[in-house]
């Protein structure tokens, strides 16, 4: 089996398994504000066991491919959604589970403008800027309790462009 793995576009499609793409695609759902902007209404499921939501800003270092992938995570009480407050594209890496395990991982690269909100329980891999500054605004649940789970990977991938 290859451990190379090529990145793909980012779709609401193709990543509806393991999330939620936030874009301002097609018509807006209602014109507000005087008739003066768009709201895309309601465009992630945020998802907390417990807690409450919070933003935090993430300012994450560029990275290039091709990548080393030898861990992911998931946060097994909250959903976590990622903001760029750029337009520069970024990485995400997925992966289904498979009996507490991550599967083969899935790479995708964002477009300008997109946005993606991991659900609850959703194997990932780090933030992945591809661009400076990696700086993003972060959903997710604030709480008690352990919201982190890492999976290193016996033999690494390698995520291609």
């Amino acid at each position: 089996m290859s451990r190379v793995i090529l990145p793909q576009a980012l779709t609401a499609e193709s990543f509806a398994p393991f999330g939620d793409v936030l874009e301002a695609a097609g018509e807006p759902d209602k014109i507000i504000n005087q008739g003066l902007c768009g709201r895309f209404h309601d465009r992630a499921r945020l998802d907390f066991t417990d807690g409450r939501a919070g933003i935090s800003i993430f300012n994450a270092e560029r990275r290039a491919l091709p990548l080393t992938l030898d861990m992911v995570e998931r946060h097994p009480l909250g959903s976590q959604a990622f903001v760029p407050m750029n337009a520069a594209p970024f990485l995400v890496i997925v992966a289904a589970d498979a009996g507490g395990v991550p599967a083969r991982p899935q790479a995708f690269v964002t477009a300008p403008g997109q946005a993606i909100n991991f659900h609850k329980n959703t194997w990932h891999g780090v933030l992945t800027p591809l661009s400076e500054p990696g700086l993003f605004a972060v959903i997710d649940r604030i709480g008690e309790g352990a919201n982190l789970e890492e999976h290193w990977f016996e033999t690494p991938f390698v995520v291609g462009e």
